[in-house]
């Protein structure tokens, strides 16, 4: 320091000048005589100092580590690698916990103690996918070897991951529990011949015959022969009380039974071509035939002055027909590849989907996602897409690979079954909206071209053209069985 300077601050007497005059009260300054003297900084309010916003700081970075994490992560923080689920057991669980134990020794990277047993691709999920920080890293309080005594090689954080409770793996039985032969079961992409009713009974067109086979006691009876009219069954469709079957004929009759007395209630006409589509919706039924029009009737208003209601837009026939959870809307599907849906009011359809590239026969609503749609087509196409009818946008799709044959969703989850065709005749389960592939299950030797679902949900019978119709077991009631009931559900009971 300079001589000069250091001698004008100083006085003679080598004491520090005294300070100036504050303005503020002395009680300010040094406290009250009872408390401590503490100085009070009146100053701006201190900012942890961070390095330039385009510079990124290099304190406490770890880039190897970061960019490690970049090669298997999108900026969506979705796995590049997507591995099949379906092929999914007790190794590939462990490999996944072994994987997490080495990011959590290795890497340092925090991972939650229970995503690595609730779904595989949760399980690399990171705080800060990043590669570069802007701010200095915050001391983290690290769970590592507490104690300089411990005897194991592995943190405390892994010893909790590891001794956490593990979600039991869903196993899908890769073979039916049940085949039954079905002769003549016909090889034919626009037909639906089995259906499954809410009283836990099937009913199978074969030929010119209606079987009904009960879930109860096994027992099969024929419920018609259209043999001594020259006709044969092109499509059977149960009411929704499970007492009344719909029978659309190769001549364009819709013939209505009752099953309890083995009776037929009506013939309704008004096709000139095949129904392979039929929808119930209370008493109407609803019907799509080759000559490309949709008729809906109310069954209890049968005779020649009846009426009837006819949708016109499909320009080929009509493959593919249901209604919506609240019986609002009705989707078909037809050989022009077009989707369609149906309100309760004007003849024309109110939406129009264009995206296929072949037929489409599988339609299925979302009893979970009110006004979501989604349909599968044919071999040109190959895609499930879904739908949002509430605003008209189409939301994904997926290749599935094959001809999409049926669709239905799940009644206690958000997963749907599918059925295919040419080439690989399988059944896949999907997870929605992740779109996961959750089972792949094989067993049929020709396109798998009719579906059902037992009341309960959790079955599935599947039929081909092999003759054959085999039930597996596919889907789950552990989330029904959770719901608790409510007292503010007005639904559940009547006052």
């Amino acid at each position: 320091m300079d001589h000069e300077y250091e001698r004008r601050l100083l006085p003679s007497g080598g004491s520090p000048v005294s300070p100036r005059p504050s303005l503020l009260p002395n009680r300010l300054l040094s406290g009250s005589p009872r408390s401590p003297r503490r100085a009070l900084n009146f100053g701006s309010p201190s900012k942890n100092r961070c390095g330039d916003r385009f510079i990124p700081t290099r304190a406490n970075n770890s880039w190897d580590v970061n960019f490690a994490l970049l090669q298997e992560h999108n900026r969506d923080g979705t796995k590049v690698r997507k591995t099949d689920s379906s092929s999914s057991n007790d190794g590939n669980k462990d490999s996944s916990a072994y994987a997490a134990l080495l990011r959590n020794e290795l890497l340092g990277v925090t991972s939650d103690e229970n995503t690595y047993t609730s779904d595989e691709r949760r399980i690399h999920s990171v705080s800060s996918p990043s590669l570069y920080s802007f701010s200095p890293a915050k001391a983290s309080n690290r769970d590592g070897i507490t104690s300089p005594y411990s005897l194991s090689p592995v943190s405390n954080k892994t010893h909790r991951m590891l001794r956490s409770p593990r979600k039991a793996a869903r196993k899908i039985s890769k073979i039916p529990f049940k085949v039954l032969d079905a002769p003549e079961l016909q090889d034919d992409f626009y037909l639906n011949l089995v259906d499954w009713s809410s009283q836990n009974i099937l009913s199978v067109g074969l030929g010119t015959c209606v079987y009904l086979w009960s879930a109860y006691t096994s027992q099969v009876t024929r419920l018609c022969d259209l043999n001594t009219d020259g006709d044969s069954v092109t499509s059977v469709s149960w009411s929704d009380r499970g007492d009344r079957v719909a029978v659309g004929t190769h001549k364009g009759l819709v013939q209505v039974w009752d099953v309890s007395s083995n009776k037929r209630l009506s013939v309704l006409d008004g096709h000139s071509a095949r129904v392979g589509a039929l929808a119930w919706s209370g008493d109407t039924v609803s019907s799509g035939s080759r000559d490309r029009h949709i008729l809906q009737r109310d069954v209890r208003l049968s005779g020649p002055g009846a009426p009837v209601r006819k949708l016109l837009g499909h320009r080929q026939e009509v493959c593919g027909l249901k209604w919506s959870p609240d019986n609002q809307h009705l989707a078909s599907g037809g050989n022009d590849n077009k989707l369609f849906v149906w309100n309760l009011h004007t003849p024309c359809p109110a939406q129009t989907y264009t995206d296929h590239n072949a037929a489409v026969k599988a339609i299925a609503w979302s009893p979970h996602h009110h006004g979501l749609l989604a349909s599968g087509g044919g071999t040109a196409d190959r895609h499930i897409r879904f739908w949002n009818t509430l605003t008209c946008q189409p939301l994904q799709a997926v290749d599935t690979g094959s001809q999409v044959c049926n669709l239905a969703w799940s009644k206690h989850a958000s997963e749907l079954v599918s059925t295919h065709g040419y080439s690989q005749n399988q059944i896949l389960v999907w997870r929605y909206p992740s779109l996961c592939q959750v089972a792949k299950l094989t067993g049929h030797s020709y396109r798998v071209l009719y579906l059902a679902m037992a009341p309960d949900g959790e079955a599935i019978v599947t039929g081909a053209g092999d003759e054959t119709l085999r039930f597996w077991n596919v889907f789950s009631k552990a989330r029904s069985q959770k719901e608790s009931k409510s007292a503010l559900n007005l639904f559940t009971a009547l006052r």
